[in-house]
């Protein structure tokens, strides 16, 4: 037995401690692994771990889990039970779909913050009746993790918002319930990336994405809402709600920008370096974006421009603004085109505003009669024809030179020449084909009333006719 002994314990140090060979390698390669330590410290941990999970301490923690997990579903079938009958009482009132679409969401969440709750009761169980609860912590830790997943499930349709709490936000959670999440930050802190001679850490540069994107995407979600909010309120102007729009936009996307650099780690006060750069951009290759951004502050400030209007440009391109953004104007034709213009064309040329103070138009119609025609009855009856037509402003309520009105314009060649002058709310284009319509109407009246159209009439002179 002594023999035994003595070549065991001669045996096991070699095995155990490192050669110099191994010594001499792991101090020139710092980041090398020991694999016979880490293997030794595996199994010791894992007989640690099957010496308590053999405990009572263990079982008495996974009965208070499954203990908690039963209460919890057992509420949550009570509370969802009582919502789903809220929801049932709601059915059918069309103001309250928003109230029915915030329950069904919220009903998705009971279980998983009753699960929650009662956890952490059984935590406080632990704590007073066996004076430890590290299993029962974690698993409301994992309820947790739960928890958040449901809630990006249940109040985001995005898939990019479902994707990004996947891949991002549950693995650091789980990071975190397991400690290991300053483990892992210190890893990445380790890790230096050099751009000439700037240095980052990989942890800083994760740190920026992560929070890039969430600012980034918040920022949208924001903007969005708030010119939603904005555009919606009646008691404003539609260029004073425009002006606010958009100064709430540039406004918003500074702060983005500055709490980015904040993240980031880079100082407000180095941005003088790069702010003469950018004054030296702006004033060579960026000139014709800083007049066109310029440009739209001004068209929102003086309010010469707003959406609704109706636009003809000097190339004569018509359309009506369908928005007014920080580069361009985008006119919406009566054909469905969209077309953009730079901000800059309505500072630097001319162009006609059709309804900008006024959405009334005058609009009028040239044809001849044959010089047979009895004039008097012919006025009459256009004037009658013209005012029948439904979007034509006519009656005793609208003033008499905004009126229907015929009136003989001149005399040519083959016949008399007539002018119609007629006023509509709106622009005689797209659905208000008003023009259209008048010269049918005047077709079947002239041709019921038996009035003639002429036609050229010529006379032909033989000279010297042969015999």
């Amino acid at each position: 037995m002594d023999q035994d002994t003595a070549d065991q314990s001669t045996v096991e140090p070699s095995a155990a401690v490192p050669s110099t060979a191994d010594q001499g390698a792991a101090a020139a390669n710092p980041l090398a692994i020991d694999w016979i330590q880490l293997q030794a410290q595996a199994e010791e941990l894992l007989a640690q771990v099957v010496q308590w999970a053999q405990s009572p301490a263990f079982y008495a923690q996974g009965a208070l889990i499954a203990a908690a997990l039963v209460v919890a579903w057992i509420f949550a079938g009570v509370v969802s039970r009582t919502l789903r009958g809220r929801l049932a009482l709601a059915e059918g009132d069309a103001e309250a779909s928003a109230f029915k679409r915030g329950l069904t969401r919220i009903l998705r969440l009971v279980r998983p913050v009753l699960s929650v709750f009662m956890l952490g009761v059984g935590v406080a169980v632990a704590d007073a009746s066996l004076g430890q609860s590290v299993i029962v912590r974690l698993a409301q830790g994992l309820s947790v993790v739960a928890l958040i997943y449901a809630a990006t499930r249940a109040f985001f349709d995005s898939p990019a918002v479902h994707g990004f709490a996947k891949w991002v936000v549950v693995p650091i959670a789980l990071l975190n319930v397991f400690g290991a999440l300053d483990d892992v930050t210190g890893y990445l802190e380790s890790i230096q990336v050099n751009v000439g001679n700037i240095q980052f850490s990989l942890y800083a540069i994760v740190r920026a994405a992560i929070f890039g994107a969430v600012l980034f995407w918040f920022g949208r979600l924001s903007n969005d809402s708030g010119k939603q909010y904005i555009r919606s309120r009646d008691t404003l102007e539609i260029g004073t709600r425009e002006v606010l729009a958009k100064l709430f936009e540039i406004g918003l996307f500074v702060l983005i920008f500055l709490l980015m650099l904040q993240i980031m780690g880079i100082n407000l006060t180095t941005l003088a370096v790069f702010g003469g750069a950018l004054g030296v951009g702006l004033g060579f290759g960026l000139q014709a974006i800083a007049s066109n951004f310029i440009s739209g502050l001004i068209i929102l400030l003086d309010r010469s421009l707003t959406v609704g209007d109706y636009i003809e440009l000097e190339d004569g391109r018509t359309g009506t603004i369908r928005a007014l953004n920080m580069r361009s104007t985008v006119l919406k034709t009566f054909d469905g085109k969209d077309v953009v213009v730079p901000n800059e064309t309505f500072i630097t040329s001319s162009f006609t505003n059709w309804t900008h103070t006024d959405p009334k138009q005058r609009y009028d119609i040239e044809l001849q009669v044959a010089y047979s025609s009895d004039l008097e009855a012919v006025v009459a009856l256009l004037r009658e024809v013209v005012a029948s037509h439904p979007q034509v402003l006519s009656g005793d309520a609208i003033p008499e030179d905004e009126r229907p009105d015929a009136e003989i314009s001149g005399f040519g060649d083959n016949g008399v020449d007539i002018l119609i002058e007629y006023w509509m709310d709106g622009v005689d284009d797209g659905r208000n084909r008003v023009g259209a319509d008048l010269n049918m109407m005047i077709w079947k009246a002239f041709k019921e009333a038996g009035v003639e159209f002429p036609f050229p009439q010529r006379e032909v002179r033989l000279l010297n006719p042969s015999p």
